[in-house]
């Protein structure tokens, strides 16, 4: 089987790639909301999905990634976030990719009329959203993969095995583990997720804390280089030969 990226260490861009990167993400604003996928944007930018079980840090750490204290909402009932929130990132006249936050899934006190429904939102998005280019799923690296985890990363698995869709794995609230129950928690995601290894896949895992801001910068520079290596840029046509000058220019020896 063909060897997982695991950003366990930072990225090989160093310290002024990391502030880069962060300096980028800093720039995250909030661009529209909806609660159906027809009434979302019609654009060329990159998407990048966050998703994860209600209660597993998502919102925080879109924020803290953001170095914005309420960017994404957190409801104080979690599961009660009922839309998909969409962030655009980069320079405000020409954004680079856009941040789609997904409902979180999972939580008991939502009406299951009301949780069939999300799922197939987010079902159909992570299957059929032409601009997505990567998702970032929120794991809590106290318990792992649960089913409903395992469920939600069968949508994409698809894309993500022939290389369509990037796939990075945050295993947040991982200041709540030692040293060595870190270890395990990363060994058992690499587990589930070395299923889906493939040649063309693009697979990462770290470990997240937004309190201790562990694998903040990794992230961040994870994130940055998804997004501006999907950008279309326009073809480059260098400027027609200059003529040579009959008499030398002024002020020429």
């Amino acid at each position: 089987m063909p060897a997982m990226s695991l950003t366990t260490t930072p990225p090989p861009g160093g310290a002024d790639a990391t502030r880069a990167a962060l300096a980028w993400t800093h720039t995250a604003r909030f661009l529209t909301t909806a609660s159906r996928l027809d009434q979302l944007p019609a654009h060329e930018l990159p998407e990048i999905a966050f998703v994860g079980r209600s209660n597993a840090g998502k919102s925080t750490a879109i924020n803290t990634l953001a170095q914005q204290r309420q960017l994404a909402f957190a409801s104080k009932t979690p599961g009660r976030t009922q839309h998909i929130n969409l962030f655009e990132v980069g320079p405000r006249e020409t954004p680079q990719a856009l941040w789609a936050d997904l409902p979180g899934y999972g939580y008991a006190a939502v009406a299951r009329a009301s949780k069939l429904r999300w799922q197939e939102v987010m079902a159909d998005y992570l299957r059929v959203r032409r601009n997505l280019a990567g998702v970032v799923q929120m794991v809590d690296s106290r318990h792992g993969f649960t089913d409903l985890d395992r469920q939600l990363l069968s949508f994409v698995a698809p894309r993500v095995v022939n290389g369509e869709v990037k796939l990075l794995v945050l295993l947040t609230k991982a200041d709540k583990l030692n040293r060595k129950e870190q270890a395990e928690s990363l060994r058992r995601a690499q587990e589930v997720l070395g299923e889906l290894s493939t040649e063309e896949s693009d697979i990462g895992i770290t470990l997240f804390s937004a309190l201790k801001r562990q694998g903040v910068g990794d992230a961040a520079e994870i994130l940055q280089q998804w997004a501006l290596g999907a950008m279309v840029l326009p073809d480059f046509t260098p400027p027609p030969a200059a003529e040579p000058d009959d008499e030398p220019a002024a002020g020429r020896a």
